[in-house]
């Protein structure tokens, strides 16, 4: 929809009737991918100097880093940050949306026309939900690749790539009435190819409380599907002297090679689609998933945050220019924002520690976002 200048509430009303009313929606919609990407632009560009700055710091000093290989370590390491702060790109992109449609008068037309707040806030919150779906499916996967390569080219830079020098490993296996402590001094090179081993075995009587059974030591340990290989092992248990040393003992296991180790890894450094396995893996190892069920939640809830940050920064620039008080509802709007993201922040805390449940953890800050921006275009609406 092309206006000419000065004109732009002819064009407008020239469009409000009841054959044209998709009109409207896209020059909306047009209008508001504009904004947002003109948000997301000064969003990713503060994020690459804050980045770049901070590699630069952080490993100039340890080892002879080229600008560019900064540059590419920045690139990495960038996104996972973005996508943080991605609520407030759609913040500040539909506060400058709706306040530049109302400096231009466009938004006067629209009411005069007897069209509802609800019809162009709608718009704009469907397509932030829709880029908040693509968020989870394609972006947070790929940034996610990204931060585990960052990772690991990092801890290479700082010598602590090497598993020789990662020092004692902890894990833990067990089903129903058996649970085993697993501990290492080291790991080899092959995954999974453990030195200087312990197990200590339990069995979990009907009280569901661990009783100590026995302890087996090795030189080596080695994790296959389905059992540990033993190497050099000695058994003792409380009920009886210690059993000489077995060349090769088997204990059957039931952790996944291939993932029993990854267990350390972060949870930006996690694709959402691989959430769900690890979950379970950790569970089925007996380590806590508070983590990455809170993240796999606010993954979730990342559509209806997007979408409910769009519909706060509308209805703060609601407002008629020429009553006037326009910035002090923008900067409102602003500080909801925040609001919001500390509010985001303290139930990830409170769902870390336990205190309230993972799912509460995960969708209440969009959902309170959401009932707020609602109430407020209600009022707004309605008055």
């Amino acid at each position: 929809m092309n206006f000419q200048r000065g004109q732009p509430v002819l064009g407008i009303l020239a469009y409000l009737n009841p054959w044209r009313t998709s009109r409207l929606e896209t020059y909306i919609l047009q209008t508001c991918i504009q904004a947002f990407a003109s948000a997301l632009m000064i969003v990713s560009s503060l994020i690459f100097l804050i980045e770049y700055v901070s590699i630069s710091k952080n490993l100039g000093a340890k080892a002879e880093v080229s600008g560019l290989s900064v540059i590419g370590l920045m690139l990495e390491k960038s996104p996972g940050s973005i996508l943080v702060l991605l609520p407030f790109a759609f913040l500040f992109g539909s506060l400058f949306a709706f306040v530049n449609l109302n400096r231009r008068s466009e938004l006067i037309a629209m009411r005069a026309a007897g069209v509802s707040a609800w019809r162009f806030v709608t718009p704009a919150a469907i397509l932030a939900f829709a880029f908040g779906l693509l968020t989870i499916g394609v972006f947070n996967p790929v940034a996610s690749r990204l931060s585990d390569h960052y990772d690991k080219v990092v801890g290479k830079i700082n010598h602590d790539a090497d598993v020789k020098d990662m020092g004692a490993i902890y894990l833990r296996q067990g089903e129903g009435s058996q649970q085993i402590v697993i501990r290492a001094e080291s790991q080899d090179e092959v995954i999974g190819h453990l030195k200087g081993v312990t197990f200590w075995v339990y069995d979990i009587d009907g009280k569901q409380v661990p009783v100590f059974r026995k302890r087996i030591d090795a030189q080596e340990a080695t994790l296959r599907a389905g059992f540990w290989q033993l190497k050099n092992a000695r058994e003792a248990s409380v009920e009886g002297p210690a059993v000489p040393a077995y060349d090769v003992l088997t204990i059957p296991s039931n952790l996944d090679p291939q993932k029993a180790f990854k267990k350390y890894a972060s949870t930006q450094a996690v694709p959402f689609w691989r959430l769900p396995g690890l979950i379970n893996q950790n569970r089925i190892s007996g380590f806590s998933t508070a983590m990455y069920e809170l993240k796999l939640h606010q993954l979730l809830s990342t559509p209806l945050m997007f979408a409910a940050m769009t519909a706060l920064g509308a209805v703060f620039s609601l407002r008629l220019m020429r009553l006037g008080g326009m910035t002090g509802l923008v900067i409102s709007g602003i500080s909801l924002g925040f609001v919001i993201f500390f509010v985001n922040q303290l139930f990830s805390s409170m769902g870390k520690a336990g205190v309230i449940p993972i799912f509460l953890a995960g969708w209440s800050p969009a959902v309170l976002a959401m009932l707020a921006a609602m109430t407020l275009i209600v009022y707004t609406e309605d008055g």
